[in-house]
Formats: C-alpha cells, structure tokens, sequence
C-alpha cells in the first residue's frame, strides 16, 4: 500500500459557514492506484477527491450546537470531521483503510484541530462508546452492507442521538431499499440540497434517522 510520505500531495482551501480550512489530497492518482477503474471499481480510490456530498454535510454539521460525540463513517479526506473540529465537536474519523486517515491526520494538522481516528470495518466494528451524531457522506453503495451499516446505528448511537447521511441523487438506487431497511428500526427524515457545482446542476440529498422509541 502507498504510503503517504511517498506521495506528491495538494491542498485545497474550502469554505463552510465563515471558516476556511486547508484540505491535503492526492496530486497524482497513478501513485495510489495502478489498476483499472471499470474493472476494478472496488479498489478504485473514490476518497482522494472532496466530493460535493462531503461538503453538504459539513454544511450542516456546522450547524449543530456543540459539543457533540461524532462518528464519522468512510471518512475519507474526512471533510465533514475536520469541520465538525472546527465548529467545536468532539470527533472519531474512521475509514476501512489507514491511507485516508493519514490524509486527515495531516490535515488538522495543518488547521491546528484534533481530530481522532481509527481505522474500522463496518462487519466488525471495534468501537468503545456511543456517539451522538454518526455521519457519513456516500456510504451507502453496496446491498451486502446494509445489515452491517443498520446494526452498527443500532449499537453505537445514543439513544437521542442522530445519523446524518448525504449522498448524490443518483445514488437513489442502492439508497431508497437502505432507508426503507432502516426505517424498521429508525424513523427517516429526507431534506435536498441543489445547488451549482462547476456550472452544473448538483442535488444532495441529506437523511436524518432517529431511533425508534
């Protein structure tokens, strides 16, 4: 696996509520992937770039009054984490491969923030408190992790807590059957952002699910 000293990196400034912060990513994308990306899509480093769905829901975490317990899921360059840092939360980012963590290691940093994080699989997760805010940002893309996904809500969110999810709209596919499989355990409030994102048209579509009493 690349390591990240080995790597030729770039930052990138963004903007949420007031607060700028500097996001270290990838510069070269040949130097953590060598393989085919149509047909090996599972492997494909999808984290290595600040997607508009991260953003939204950094958007909204820097709105949540603080301080709060956050979970970050599939963290990646761990925007929404390291804006929820900065907004005063008190945040794990976790992701299943330790390349990304670095990346938002190197990042708060960079923005003087302490952001903690560990690596974690959804199947078998290693956690040792309950959170008031799990959030995650295009995590729901694969049917044979939904159970996972919906015990890991179960066991780790407070009981008033909630989860924040946000995605694309084009991920309605995979993510409708996901909330119609939450919505036995949870209750699930739906909100869109559109928006314009290079000149193109751009909608969010942003979860809130709360247990279940």
């Amino acid at each position: 696996m690349a390591e990240i000293k080995n790597l030729t990196l770039e930052t990138e400034e963004i903007s949420i509520r007031g607060e700028t912060l500097k996001i270290f990513l990838p510069a070269k994308l040949e130097e953590i992937f060598q393989g085919d990306p149509f047909l090996e899509v599972e492997k494909f480093p999808f984290w290595a770039k600040i997607w508009e769905a991260s953003l939204v829901l950094a958007d909204y975490v820097a709105t949540l009054e603080p301080p709060k317990k956050i979970l970050e899921l599939g963290a990646g360059l761990g925007v929404p984490s390291l804006v929820a840092a900065k907004f005063g939360h008190d945040v794990l980012a976790t992701d299943y491969e330790e390349l990304p963590l670095e990346f938002i290691k190197l990042s708060a940093k960079e923005n003087n923030l302490k952001v903690k994080t560990k690596i974690l699989d959804w199947r078998n997760p290693d956690l040792s408190q309950k959170f008031d805010l799990i959030i995650g940002s295009e995590i729901v893309f694969r049917k044979s992790l939904f159970e996972p996904l919906i015990e890991l809500f179960k066991n780790y969110l407070e009981d008033e807590g909630e989860v924040i999810l946000s995605h694309p709209s084009e991920r309605k596919r995979v993510l409708i059957p996901f909330l119609y499989e939450a919505q036995k355990y949870f209750k699930v409030l739906t909100s869109i952002r559109r928006f314009k994102s290079n000149g193109e048209a751009v909608e969010i579509i942003l979860n809130k699910l709360l247990k279940i009493k």
